[in-house]
């Protein structure tokens, strides 16, 4: 979704780093994997990220 509408973004695999996984987990709240931030604000997963598009507030935050 993030490629078609020409936002770059950062890929991290935390899947072989515990201290990755760990520093995510503080920083989302969330053990889950992927997770999504926009700047620092964590957004959750995909279905979150598709929930904000279909809201319309994808583009305005991705605008700030």
């Amino acid at each position: 979704m993030l490629t078609q509408k020409g936002v770059p973004f950062e890929d991290i695999d935390v899947s072989d780093d515990p201290t990755l996984r760990q520093e995510i987990a503080q920083r989302s709240g969330q053990r889950t994997v992927p997770q999504i931030f926009i700047g620092e604000e964590p957004i959750g997963g995909f279905m979150e990220l598709q929930a904000l598009e279909v809201s319309g507030e994808l583009d305005d935050m991705l605008a700030e």
